[in-house]
Order: C-alpha cells, then sequence, then structure tokens
C-alpha cells in the first residue's frame, strides 16, 4: 500500500511541477522571450520535463520515509532574461508564475471539494485525491517562495533588492544548498502550521 501511496503522491508532484514550469515559460513568453517554445518546452508533456533525481528520486525517498515533507522539481524551463522587455519586473513575473500557478491548482481543486461537500456527491476516496492535489500545490507554493536558491522566492528578493546588497545574492547563491537543507531540517516544521492552515481554510477539511 505504501508503494502505491508513493506513486500516487509522485505522479500528483510531477504534473503539479510540471505545470509549474510550463507557467514560467508562457510568462517569460509573453513578456518577449521565446526560449522555452523555441526550446519545445511550452508542453504539458511530462517526459519532456522529467529529472530524473528531483521528478522520481527525491519524492520517492522522501514519500517512503514518511517525513510529512512531499517536493520535488522538473527541469527548469529556459528562458533569457535579456530578451524581457522590463528586466527588473519581468523577472517577478517570471518567477511568481510557478508559485501563482500551484496556488491556483490549489483553490480550483478545493472549490471542487466544496462544491462535492455542499452537493452530498461525496467520496472519501475521490475527495482523499483531490485534497491530495491541493497539499501537494500548498506544498509546491509555499516552498518556493522560501527565498533561498534557486527557489523562486530568491529570485523574487534579489531582483527587488537594491544594487548595494549584490553581496546577499552572492553569498546565498554560494551557499544555497547547505542552506536550503538546514531550512528544510530545521525550520520546515515551523512553516507546516501555516500549510496546514491554509489547506483546511481552503478546503474545509
Amino acid at each position: 500500500m505504501q508503494e502505491l501511496d508513493a506513486i500516487f503522491y509522485i505522479l500528483i508532484l510531477l504534473m503539479s511541477v510540471v505545470i509549474h514550469e510550463v507557467a514560467h515559460g508562457f510568462a517569460a513568453e509573453k513578456l518577449g522571450d521565446p526560449t522555452a517554445r523555441i526550446a519545445g518546452r511550452l508542453t504539458l508533456n511530462p517526459i519532456k520535463h522529467l529529472d530524473p533525481i528531483g521528478s522520481v528520486l527525491i519524492p520517492l525517498l522522501l514519500v517512503i520515509s514518511n517525513t510529512g515533507f512531499i517536493f520535488g522539481w522538473a527541469k527548469p524551463v529556459p528562458y533569457n532574461p535579456n530578451n524581457l522587455r522590463d528586466k527588473k519586473w519581468g523577472t517577478v513575473f517570471v518567477a511568481s508564475a510557478g508559485v501563482l500557478a500551484n496556488l491556483t491548482l490549489a483553490v480550483i481543486f478545493s472549490v471542487v471539494i466544496r462544491v462535492l461537500s455542499i452537493s452530498g456527491i461525496f467520496s472519501s476516496s475521490f475527495v482523499a485525491v483531490l485534497g491530495a492535489v491541493v497539499l501537494v500545490n500548498l506544498v509546491l507554493f509555499i516552498f518556493n517562495l522560501i527565498p533561498i536558491p534557486p527557489l523562486d522566492g530568491s529570485k523574487i528578493l534579489f531582483a527587488l533588492l537594491p544594487a548595494k546588497y549584490r553581496n546577499i545574492e552572492i553569498f546565498m547563491e554560494r551557499y544555497a544548498l547547505p542552506i536550503l537543507i538546514l531550512f528544510i531540517v530545521f525550520l520546515w516544521k515551523y512553516v507546516s502550521p501555516l500549510l496546514l492552515w491554509l489547506f483546511a481554510t481552503l478546503t474545509g477539511f
């Protein structure tokens, strides 16, 4: 059963991160950069975005080990910030597109859950599937807003910071991996209540 749960969550995660990445590409194209389309990455075909480590191995290990933390990534959709019509705000909008896509998915599936609950057309197993979609996308939404490279939150922060704080960006990029690991191990537990509150607020469960 645990293996089936792992596969189930990984499939949900895979499609969610694919939508996340495609949203980056569409935002970049709307703002003047066609790199993602030229590379053939503006597609929901997961094979085009699959990262063996981030899309399969890491999520599988996290689910099986019962860490309570579900995360993964797809291959980043390429884009050239130099092509953006507005490099500062364009970077912010492109970085924001992925997390907004995940939040939108969470809201849409939460609405479906509430409608099913109100209408009485209620299947606990089906609602569990919808709830898993909401939960995974809320994790992606919150986690990607953390301002640690290479997460979207860091791109938003560094685009908005004045140039005199460039040394902060250099430091964060240099030590990004250990900082990110430390955050997950020691600080994510303090973010979890926000995740659960959002889930309960959106779904009513």
